[in-house]
Formats: C-alpha cells, structure tokens, sequence
C-alpha cells in the first residue's frame, strides 16, 4: 500500500513530467536543426503521437523532406494535417505547400490558398512578408469563384475553431 509520501513523490513526478515534455517539443526542435535526426525522432515522435501540434508540425517537415526516416509525402501531410487542425501556422504553411505541388494529396489551389491564409494570419515580421508572397502567388492561380471559396474555407474553419 503507498502511503501519503509515495502519492506525494508520484505526483512531484507527474508535475515534473509535465515541464520536461513542454520543454521537449523545443528540444526536438533544437535537436533538428542541428540535424541530429534521431535524437529529434526520439522527442518528437512521442510528443506528436500524444497530440503536441509543434512536434506534429515538425515530424511531418521531417518525413516531406525525409530528414532522419524516408520521405514520404502521404506520411508528411498526415502529421501536417493534425497539427493544422489544432491551429499551427507552420502547419499551416507547409500544408499548404503541400497543397500546392500536390505532395501526398491531390494538387488543390484552393486548399492551398486556405492553409497558407491562415498561416498568415498568425504569421510575424519577415515571416509574414514571405508567406504572404506564397499565399499571393497562389492567388494568381485561382479564377475569382475559387478565391471567394477559399476564402470561405478560412471563415467556416476559423468559426468551428472558435466553438
């Protein structure tokens, strides 16, 4: 039977735990840019399994560019797609990248326009500038019907986000 001290050390544990998988999703950031691909697979893939949105943004950046495991676009929009959908604009960005060549979904403009709109809208500085270039890019391909769809697309996403 565990007493009232064992419980107390469990829930330090737990407590601790806690910070240590929030400061891991950057270390496995870290750990990527310094191209230690299996360190970072070892922080990230648990951490995006478990539904951390930043891990699950970077292992879908790691299987579209094959860094550390075998490149696999289906793979990549995947872990993309889930990260997306709890609002990651890197997520966002590299969806609708994704989008746009066609890279593990079917080519779509409009979802490209989407994805990369709503990147842009938490986007910062130098950051902002560049993918609003992509995004504007992207718009030159889309006839003014589809525009106004993909701009619908953001609204009714931003609307459920809300709820």
């Amino acid at each position: 039977m565990i007493g009232w001290r064992g419980l107390a050390a469990f829930a330090l544990v737990l407590v601790a735990g806690g910070s240590a998988i929030a400061a891991s999703a950057q270390d496995g950031v870290a750990a990527l840019r310094r191209q230690e691909y299996a360190k970072a697979l070892a922080i990230l893939g648990p951490l995006g399994r478990s539904g951390n949105a930043t891990a699950q943004a970077y292992l879908g950046y790691m299987y579209a560019n094959g860094y550390g495991l075998p490149q696999n676009y289906i793979e990549a929009t995947t872990w993309l797609r889930l990260a997306s959908e709890q609002g990651d604009p890197e997520a966002q960005y590299f969806l609708g990248l994704m989008y746009n060549k066609g890279q593990g979904v079917p080519q779509d403009y409009v979802e490209a326009y989407k994805w990369l709109d709503l990147a842009v809208a938490q986007a910062r500085g130098r950051q902002r500038d560049d993918w609003v270039r992509i995004r504007n890019a992207i718009a030159t391909k889309l006839s003014l019907a589809e525009r106004t769809r993909a701009q619908a697309l953001v609204m009714a996403w931003l609307a459920r986000r809300a709820r």
